[in-house]
């Protein structure tokens, strides 16, 4: 459990903070409506079915590569409770063809270009977690490591590899927090 869900948990036991003031001074994810892969139009984050994460990729991307059977299994585990929205951009492949060759059941939204420029997706991967209340619990792009030795000498594709763990750990733990704040406050 990472330090920050302990000091809300128990700070929330004592009545010392007020969960939903906190998730107030967070920013609000910008709208957006596209339409998925399968022909459904969303209007996003407001048509969101549990935790939103909003994963922008290209098929082309070694640390997409590297993440993404990482989201995949963390859709499994948690289920219900939370939807990855992955937003192609970038691309030059078919992405429906890429996420049925290697299984993913995200929920593909194809033409994403015009969103990630919105939503400041700078380069791939970029992933935000998005809670009930639209607003924006996790952003990797803020998420630092230090280098381990060697790592500037490592492919792309080996670099992906090391760091494709490391942000699924730090993801589930944002999506840990943001379900124990939604079930403490109702």
């Amino acid at each position: 459990m990472s330090k920050l869900l302990q000091t809300l948990l128990i700070a929330s036991l004592f009545g010392w903070a007020n969960l939903s003031v906190l998730a107030d001074e967070l920013p609000l994810a910008t709208s957006f409506t596209l339409e998925a892969a399968d022909g459904t139009e969303l209007e996003l984050p407001a048509d969101q079915q549990g935790v939103g994460i909003y994963l922008f990729w290209a098929s082309w991307c070694p640390y997409c590569r590297a993440l993404m059977p990482h989201l995949q299994s963390i859709q499994d585990e948690y289920g219900e409770r939370v939807t990855i929205y992955a937003l192609n951009f970038r691309d030059q492949q078919d992405p429906r063809e890429y996420m049925d060759e290697h299984g993913f059941d995200f929920v593909l939204l194809p033409q994403a270009d015009a969103v990630a420029e919105q939503w400041g997706a700078r380069a791939t991967p970029g992933l935000f977690i998005v809670d009930d209340n639209a607003r924006i619990r996790f952003n990797l792009y803020e998420v630092l490591t230090r280098n381990p030795p060697g790592f500037e000498e490592m492919s792309h594709s080996q670099r992906a590899q090391r760091r494709g763990p490391f942000w699924a750990a730090r993801i589930r733990e944002a999506i840990d927090e943001v379900l124990v704040e939604q079930e403490a406050s109702g």
